[in-house]
């Protein structure tokens, strides 16, 4: 604890890590404390998905000590943080600012309750299980974690109504969401994976579920996968899918009271605008 009775950055990183172990992460993964003295002192919190000068500047206007960001700043090696550069100059304002940033990504993914947990409520899925499991021998094995979730849905719907559920459930971005596969198919199960989830398409295959709802889905995998008859897809904004989790970490956090704690909802989705295709008029016939 502080020395005037109050948080710091230290206390609030270990009850992070109780609930996101580093050790969960997976190898390639930089999570943890990225900027900030474990003994300063943490008046107001600020929960964000991306680290990105919109939620810095959101950050230094709530007056928060600290940011808890779902994607890393400084996933890959740099060799300068100058304000030259993107990233050098979001390390200056946070230290400048005396803000304190903290990662929790692929070891907030496997939780439980995790990243998909908070993805599968907005849509009501229940009786949720892990799309993947995490592996046996590792250090999350058991306890329900793995990536993604599947669940049951409260009604069978077509896939034309849950495009439209997830379309009011999720966050508001100009992505959308889209789907693919027949209008009229019937969905009872659907398997969800918040962020990139592509690389789970064949897990959404081999677990029998209706629907797969993630984010990113590239054009011939997932061509390839309706092809082959797989499971309905829906494809949302990145971000959409991983905020909902904000609220979850916030509520955990304000489980110790007298921490104040924000939920960004800065949409850091990089598209921003979005247009119907429309058919091209014909020609009269002369």
């Amino acid at each position: 604890m502080a020395g005037d009775g109050g948080h710091t950055v230290g206390d609030v990183v270990a009850a992070l890590e109780r609930r996101y172990p580093p050790a969960w992460a997976e190898q390639w993964d930089r999570v943890g404390l990225v900027v900030g003295d474990p003994r300063a002192a943490v008046r107001r919190v600020l929960c964000v998905v991306d680290c990105v000068p919109e939620t810095v500047a959101e950050a230094v206007e709530a007056g928060a000590d600290l940011i808890v960001a779902h994607h890393p700043l400084l996933l890959r090696g740099v060799s300068s943080v100058a304000v030259t550069t993107y990233k050098g100059r979001a390390v200056h304002r946070l230290i400048k600012h005396d803000i304190a940033l903290y990662v929790a990504h692929t070891n907030a993914d496997v939780a439980s309750p995790g990243v998909s947990d908070a993805l599968a409520a907005r849509l009501g899925l229940t009786d949720l299980r892990p799309l993947r499991p995490a592996a046996p021998d590792g250090p999350a094995a058991g306890g329900g974690r793995g990536i993604g979730r599947i669940g049951r849905l409260s009604r069978p719907m077509t896939l034309a109504e849950l495009t439209a559920l997830a379309a009011v459930a999720l966050p508001r971005t100009t992505w959308g969401v889209r789907a693919g596969g027949a209008a009229d198919r019937r969905i009872e199960t659907v398997a969800v994976c918040g962020g990139a989830g592509d690389s789970y398409l064949g897990a959404a295959v081999a677990a029998g579920v209706d629907a797969y709802l993630t984010a990113d889905l590239r054009h011939h995998p997932a061509s390839e996968h309706l092809a082959e008859g797989g499971p309905a897809l829906l494809d949302a904004a990145h971000w959409a899918t991983e905020r909902p989790w904000l609220d979850d970490v916030a509520d955990h956090l304000r489980a110790d009271p007298g921490l104040p704690v924000i939920v960004s909802d800065v949409d850091t989705d990089p598209w921003t605008l979005h247009a119907n295709s429309v058919p091209t008029p014909k020609e009269p016939t002369p």
